[in-house]
């Protein structure tokens, strides 16, 4: 069986650190490792057009910037095809046949559904598209036939669903659909970042991101502002390091060669650790240490970003041919999707078969 990968975000907004060390980084080992015969990366317009109908434009003019996220951390054009949902209407057409193969009662349990819908607080009011998301998105994942779905740890719920709509598929139609598996990443660190002020969920609408295209500066400023231990008050004062942002994110950053280059002081993050939890280290210090990691580690995708930026139509033409490849793949899942079902009508004149 070929590997295949398929994972994509939504563009409400640029990319934040929290989807890099969540899923990007990872999308980028997986696919320089040579393991993989397809890799899928998806810009999910539709799904983001499920909470964002009356404002398209917001998703129209992210849709670039996404791109420039992408190709910034290091996604290749030539190892992995970029699209854009819409541009395959075969998606479409693969949700609306799964949807009977699921209940609502079963997308209410959702877990990632349920801390969405109160998160935008849709308890009331739910859009019919926003609803069916986890059933879009196993279309998704199908439709490139994905063995594989690298994603962050609120994703889990989104693909289980997904390989139990496979599973009914196959039960009932045959053998058609490719079971998934997720990948998360290794480091615990990284599974959900938490926002700058130290609320469980990274979030443009929280306002408690730091962006991947993100100024020095204003990096600087966010780093600075924290949310730490609040019975830290003095430096002698003992710290707590579980639930303390500033060591989350040193945890999910953080290199060994840092320590000799920013604070020879230290050999190691849990000598550092130590420290602060015995105290006599102040939340300034380790700030600014983490500061520097930010910088050090930011600064590259910072720079192949602004040179993306410069060669906007190339980014274009990424799109437009990955989106014209991604229609062609999945127009054949349909149709394999069509003949199980028995209503390729007009193929082989099966219709008076």
């Amino acid at each position: 069986m070929k590997q295949v990968i398929l994972t994509g975000d939504r563009p409400t907004g640029r990319l934040h650190v929290g989807h890099y060390v969540g899923s990007l980084k990872e999308r980028v080992r997986l696919q320089n490792s040579g393991d993989f015969d397809e890799i899928y990366i998806m810009i999910a317009d539709a799904q983001a057009l499920t909470d964002n109908a009356e404002h398209p434009e917001k998703v129209r003019s992210n849709i670039m910037q996404v791109a420039l996220d992408y190709l910034a951390c290091g996604l290749d054009p030539e190892k992995s095809t970029i699209f854009i949902q819409s541009m395959v209407p075969e998606l479409t057409e693969l949700s609306f046949y799964y949807m009977n193969l699921v209940t609502v009662s079963r997308v209410q349990r959702n877990p990632t559904v349920k801390a969405e819908i109160k998160m935008r607080n849709f308890e009331a009011s739910i859009p019919v598209g926003f609803f069916c998301y986890p059933i879009s998105q196993a279309a998704d994942i199908t439709a490139f036939r994905a063995t594989v779905v690298p994603a962050g740890e609120d994703q889990m719920p989104m693909v289980e669903q997904c390989k139990e709509i496979v599973h009914k598929f196959n039960s009932v139609y045959g053998e058609t659909l490719t079971d998934p598996k997720i990948v998360l990443p290794d480091n615990s660190a990284c599974l959900r970042l938490p926002g700058i002020d130290g609320k469980a969920k990274m979030s443009k609408s929280l306002g408690n991101c730091i962006y991947l295209s993100e100024e020095p500066e204003e990096i600087r400023k966010k780093v600075m502002s924290m949310y730490t231990d609040p019975n830290h008050i003095r430096v002698e004062d003992p710290g707590q390091i579980e639930g303390n942002t500033v060591f989350t994110y040193l945890d999910a950053f953080c290199k060994p060669e840092y320590f000799e280059e920013f604070l020879p002081d230290y050999s190691s993050l849990e000598e550092l650790k130590e420290h602060y939890s015995r105290g006599g280290l102040g939340d300034v210090k380790v700030k600014k240490f983490l500061n520097n990691v930010m910088q050090a580690e930011l600064a590259p995708i910072r720079e192949r970003r602004q040179m993306w930026e410069k060669r906007l139509p190339d980014v274009y033409d990424i799109l437009k041919e990955g989106s014209k490849k991604a229609e062609a793949v999945a127009a054949q899942t349909l149709a394999d999707v069509r003949h199980a079902m028995r209503i390729d009508y007009f193929v082989d004149d099966n219709l008076l078969k």
